[in-house]
């Protein structure tokens, strides 16, 4: 006996809707009730009750008897570009983690606070454990750091103001002043190490990324027996920079 499979079902008017919306976003200078029915094929009182709905959930704008496209239906598109920026930063930071064997970190220093977007390891070269709030120890790890040293000096004061400066292990920066100075110190594109300053056991470093006027980073870390590795995979990271931020192929605003 032949199995058939059975038909999908199919709810017509969400289909009814999504057509609606289609033929609304085909008109830049929107359209009226009378022009989408044509276009959609769907009796005129049908399409007047759904244009109603999906004015009414936020999909459409009504603008003297035109329909426009509404800040809900601009958050699908936003959320489905946005989805598939952070795929192809995870998979290029995975990349990266499997080429040089080291755990690859990405972040960000945005609306006044340290951001990390990502983090790419695996169980045999763990990332470090983020046993102290990242955002509120900059002064302490190799991100942030990295991202500190990319800002004016008010605004980095302004940062320490917020998140004060203070001993997380035997060996992270002394003080703001001892912080602001080495960060000063530091040359254009030149990698930031951190040495259990955050993490005792681990050594970091970042590289400076800036995307217009955003901080951002990618960073690595090693246990510290393997210290004699991190300068040598992090130039390997820094030599394939620009390789690199062409795959990744985001919008800073993620």
């Amino acid at each position: 006996m032949a199995t058939q499979t059975a038909a999908p079902t199919l709810i017509g008017s969400v289909q009814r809707a999504l057509r609606l919306l289609e033929a609304v976003a085909s008109h830049a200078d929107g359209a009226p009730a009378k022009q989408l029915a044509r276009e959609t094929g769907l009796p005129l009182p049908t399409t007047y009750h759904l244009l109603r709905t999906l004015t009414h959930e936020g999909y459409l704008l009504r603008d003297k008897g035109a329909f426009y496209l509404g800040e809900a239906a601009a958050r699908l598109a936003g959320g489905g570009a946005m989805q598939n920026r952070r795929i192809k930063i995870e998979d290029s930071l995975a990349h990266w983690r499997d080429a040089i064997g080291v755990p690859v970190y990405f972040a960000l220093y945005r609306d006044g606070e340290i951001d990390l977007i990502s983090v790419s390891d695996t169980p045999h070269s763990p990332a470090v454990e983020e046993w102290a709030d990242f955002r509120e120890t900059g002064h302490a790890h190799a991100i942030g750091q990295c991202l500190l040293s990319q800002l004016d000096l008010r605004s980095r004061q302004d940062h320490l103001a917020r998140h004060p400066v203070e001993s997380i292990t035997p060996y992270t920066v002394r003080n703001r002043q001892a912080l602001l100075e080495r960060l000063g110190g530091l040359g254009r594109m030149e990698p930031l190490v951190e040495r259990q300053e955050y993490a005792l056991g681990t050594v970091c470093a970042a590289i400076p990324l800036t995307v217009g006027s955003t901080a951002a980073t990618l960073a690595i870390s090693l246990p510290l027996h393997q210290e004699e590795r991190l300068l040598p995979a992090v130039e390997r990271l820094r030599t394939e920079i620009g390789n690199l931020f062409s795959s990744l192929s985001f919008s800073i605003s993620i």
